[in-house]
């Protein structure tokens, strides 16, 4: 029997992370197409963050609650689902509302947690690989061999990158800022982990015969020595301009050297996308957990009451991996 209402984490205005309080209300009903998750865990991410400062509106029709990925068992089931039961176990993307003991999702947007992943870590997998694997591989060919930088190695985008990088058979260089964080990307399988305060990631790289594939979460002026790193025919992809998103470079290199400079918001993308991306993680990147080429990266889990805590943490990069929230910690 399903409570009427359940414990949420609400914004009571946009501002930083003590705006952040408990709050309650009614439970979602699943709408055609949608299962009913009891959350066990929700995974916090950049978005959140951009959300609670008042810069990143929900989709029309989406939950105003923060939280984009989740955990849990599905407890209710809307017409026309009939892949996922009452009782089972997933982890999921959302369009919004993780931040809740219930939420209503998409069911072409849930997966079975992977062989060896417990169902709490399964709630940092979803927002993380749906981002990586549809930005950098899908829909791209063979990457084997290339050399692919990744910079903000230690975050949940990065690590997830790394691995997924390593796994398919790539060089990967990372940047971090310290050397716990360069040790911790190593362990992850970095090839080469730079330390940006010490040494001019460009440098490094174009040493290595210039990136193929360079992921961006930084911009600024990374995004003019992005070009300048890059080997002939690479894809530059920006997904977070932490350093600022206006800047002037000069365009003569990119076409010299024939570079793609993308990017894009996973939110926003179409539900049948969306849909599409989900089934090539569940057949071709959920198995390399069970082989142990991928593991889930938690970096600590809060509970609801403690969120404004877990965005600060988040804000001062003061992390590695993925930060989590539980109604219960």
């Amino acid at each position: 029997m399903l409570p009427e209402t359940m414990k949420t984490v609400e914004m009571r205005e946009p501002g930083k992370p003590e705006v952040l309080v408990p709050g309650e209300r009614a439970v979602p009903v699943p709408r055609d197409g949608e299962v009913l998750i009891r959350v066990t865990a929700a995974g916090v991410n950049g978005p959140d963050l951009v959300q609670r400062r008042g810069h990143y509106p929900p989709p029309k029709g989406a939950s105003d609650l923060l939280g984009l990925e989740v955990s849990g068992e599905v407890c209710a089931v809307g017409s026309g689902v009939s892949h996922w039961a009452v009782g089972d176990r997933v982890c999921a993307l959302t369009n919004g509302g993780g931040y809740a003991e219930y939420v209503a999702v998409d069911a072409g947007h849930c997966l079975p947690i992977p062989e060896g992943i417990s169902e709490q870590d399964a709630a940092g997998l979803c927002e993380t690989y749906f981002t990586v694997w549809s930005n950098l591989f899908h829909a791209q060919p063979d990457p084997k061999g290339k050399l692919l930088l990744v910079h903000g190695g230690a975050g949940g985008i990065g690590s997830t990158a790394i691995q997924l990088g390593k796994a398919l058979g790539m060089r990967v260089f990372t940047t971090c800022a310290n050397a716990d964080d360069c040790s911790y990307v190593k362990s992850l399988g970095a090839e080469r982990a730079i330390n940006f305060k010490e040494e001019d990631f460009v440098d490094v790289v174009r040493d290595a015969g210039g990136a193929n594939l360079i992921l961006d979460i930084i911009g600024g002026d990374y995004v003019a020595r992005n070009v300048k790193a890059a080997s002939p025919d690479a894809r530059i992809v920006q997904l977070a301009f932490n350093a600022g998103s206006k800047v002037e470079i000069n365009l003569m290199p990119i076409m010299l050297k024939r570079l793609v400079y993308t990017g894009s918001t996973l939110r926003s993308r179409p539900e049948r996308f969306k849909t599409e991306i989900a089934s090539e993680l569940r057949d071709k990147v959920w198995p390399m957990f069970a082989a142990g080429h991928l593991s889930a990266q938690t970096h600590r889990v809060f509970g609801f009451d403690a969120a404004a805590e877990a965005h600060d943490m988040m804000e001062k990069a003061a992390h590695r991996g993925k930060i989590l929230l539980a109604p219960k910690a």
